[in-house]
This record gives C-alpha cells, structure tokens and sequence, in this order.
C-alpha cells in the first residue's frame, strides 16, 4: 500500500515516528507532516501565503501550514498519483466525543478523505502517552483489515487506543461518538509587561459516555473505532426550522 501519514503534533512527535516506522515494514510510507505542534487547528486550510516544504534528517517532510495543508499539498502536488490511504497521528492523546470537531488529527484524515482517499485517525487514549507500539500494532492490524477487506467507497475512521500494553487490549469495538461536558471558561492571566492574556481552558470531562461510545470502549479497555461523517446537516431539525421560518 501506498501511504500518506500525517499528523498535528508535528514531525518530530514520538506517534508519528512509531507510526510510520511500523507501516515501513509492509509498505510504502510518505510522512508529511507540520514543522510544528498545530493540534487543535481543526480543519484550516493557509490561504492567506504561500507554503513550503521542507526534508528533516530522518527523510520526513515538514510544511510550514496545517495538518489540512499537509496533507493536501503532499496528496495533489508531491505524489503523483492520490495514495492508497491517509493516515493520521498517533495522536498524543485521546480524540473522543466532542474533540473531533477540533482535532488536528482528525482534520489531516478528514482531508484525505474529501480527496476520495480512505483515511483513518490514530489517538493514544492518555495525557501522558506510553505505549505508542500498541496504537502502531492497532494501525497496523486495521490496515491489514482494509487490504483484505476493502471499503467500498472512501470511509473515514477515528480510532482512539487505549494507553496499555498491545496483549491487554480487549479487542475492536465500533462506537458512536460521545459527548463531554462544556469546556472550562478561558483562564486570565497577564504577561510579564502587566498586559492581560487568556489561556483557553482545559476540556470537559465525559457527559456521554454509555456502552457503546468511544469514551466507554477506551474506559474499558477496548480499542475505539468510529466512522465519521462530514454531513453536518441537522436533519432531526429541518422540520422545525421549516416551521419556524413559516411562522
């Protein structure tokens, strides 16, 4: 297979070095990935200047942009033909429930597949991430999975691992997204000239979080796999809004 492997933390980020370093047993990998950490840069696009490309020592490329415009740049200008798969992460942490909507992880996949490319996001499920061989031996296992089972058309997967050794991994469960609570307030605080600044607060803990969400799955020990849509159309709520503009 032919892979395009990307990610938010950066190109000198330990997932992204364990990542593509399992996939270049078995196939052929091309890193591309932002010169710096960009998470939570969701799905931007730099339209604003021109972008560059650039080979650190370990042959991997860094782009001055997004994870959006890495992968987009190495997929329509450095390869000369679409790759067979878009791979995203390891994550640096979980990407669950509401963070898919931020994610940088998920926006690199997310690109790859608005380009018809089946691409799956990989997060290791900790804030202080260990065990980046089990999400890599996951990549791997999925990756197999897709060779000897095609998707009949582009899918997109976000898949969170648990941060445990790969033998106490329960196994794959496919979930639904959870939800978590809102957010902290933002943080105030001043720089060191007395001016006032804002820290972004940390995240909400897990409001739902039932069997079959991908909170429950990693809580429990079992790799998550979630496919996604990019249809953000609230259907449930056409009606009503119909009404509403009727009234």
């Amino acid at each position: 297979m032919r892979i395009l492997v990307s990610n938010d933390d950066g190109y000198f980020a330990t997932g992204i070095a364990a990542l593509a370093a399992a996939l270049g047993q078995e196939h052929e990998v091309m890193v591309c990935a932002p010169e710096r950490d960009r998470s939570g840069s969701s799905n931007s696009l730099t339209l604003d200047r021109p972008l560059s490309v650039r080979r650190a020592p370990n042959g991997f490329l860094y782009v001055n942009g997004t994870p959006t415009d890495c992968v987009h740049l190495a997929a329509t200008g450095l390869m000369e033909t679409l790759p067979d798969l878009v791979i995203s992460g390891i994550n640096h942490g979980a990407n669950m429930g509401d963070d898919t909507i931020y994610s940088g992880t998920v926006a690199a996949a997310t690109e790859g597949y608005l380009l018809g490319v089946t691409s799956l996001a990989f997060s290791l499920a900790s804030r202080n991430p260990q065990h980046f061989e089990t999400a890599a031996q996951v990549a791997l296992d999925l990756v197999a999975q897709s060779i000897k089972q095609p998707f009949d058309q582009p899918t997109l997967l976000n898949v969170n691992v648990p941060d445990v050794p790969y033998g106490e991994i329960r196994g794959k469960l496919t979930t639904r997204l959870g939800r978590r609570h809102r957010a902290a307030s933002v943080i105030k605080d001043e720089n060191p000239r007395g001016d006032p600044i804002w820290w972004v607060g940390p995240v909400g803990g897990a409001a739902v979080c039932g069997e079959g969400t991908d909170f429950y799955a990693v809580a429990n020990g079992f790799v998550s796999v979630t496919p996604l849509s990019i249809d953000l159309t609230a259907y449930t709520g056409l009606e009503t809004v119909s009404k509403w503009l009727c009234a």
